[in-house]
């Protein structure tokens, strides 16, 4: 997949079901820029246990585009994929810090890595929303960067779901 420039922005396309390589590749042939973030997931095939590569934001690739050279319109009529995800006749940008970020953590085949220092158990300090600056316990880690934290409020154990983002480890 082509690696965008830095002067790009990025933009979240829908594609047509089952449809994300014809789309990466029409996207390219047209010399746009692509991200496709993948996880691999496990499916059982009669008693085997094999993983396939799933998208790991089903239906939604990434995609950058030059606002000086190349025209947004063109992704709308992209063979595979449906829309841009607008807000009226504007594309919404997706923030660049959130795919230097999802970048960071997938290899050269773009498979998404979890963190592997969080684990059940492991001590956290929540840094945003409402409980922000409280100490947490993680009790469960999911695929999709969800965590369940213990948190202790009023002498009681409270289970709560968080982003990953939303805490550091202690």
């Amino acid at each position: 997949m082509k690696t965008p420039q830095s002067d790009c922005k990025w933009l979240a396309a829908q594609f047509k079901p089952n449809s994300h390589m014809i789309a990466l590749r029409n996207l390219e042939r047209q010399g746009f820029g692509s991200f496709l973030p993948l996880y691999k997931k496990a499916i059982l095939t009669g008693r085997r246990s094999r993983a396939i590569l799933r998208p790991l934001f089903p239906g939604y690739v990434f995609v950058s585009y030059r606002p000086n050279d190349q025209s947004w319109q063109t992704i709308n009529h992209t063979n595979g994929i449906t829309r841009l995800v607008s807000a009226g006749d504007t594309p919404l940008a997706v923030p660049t810090r959130l795919i230097e970020d999802l970048r960071a953590r997938c290899d050269d085949q773009n498979v998404f890595h979890p963190l592997e220092s969080i684990k059940p158990g492991t001590q956290v300090k929540i840094e945003v929303g409402p409980f922000a600056n409280f100490l947490a316990t993680v009790d469960e880690v999911e695929s999709d960067r969800r965590v369940w934290l213990l948190i202790d409020l009023l002498g009681r154990t409270n289970r709560v779901n968080a982003s990953i983002d939303a805490f550091n480890l202690s």
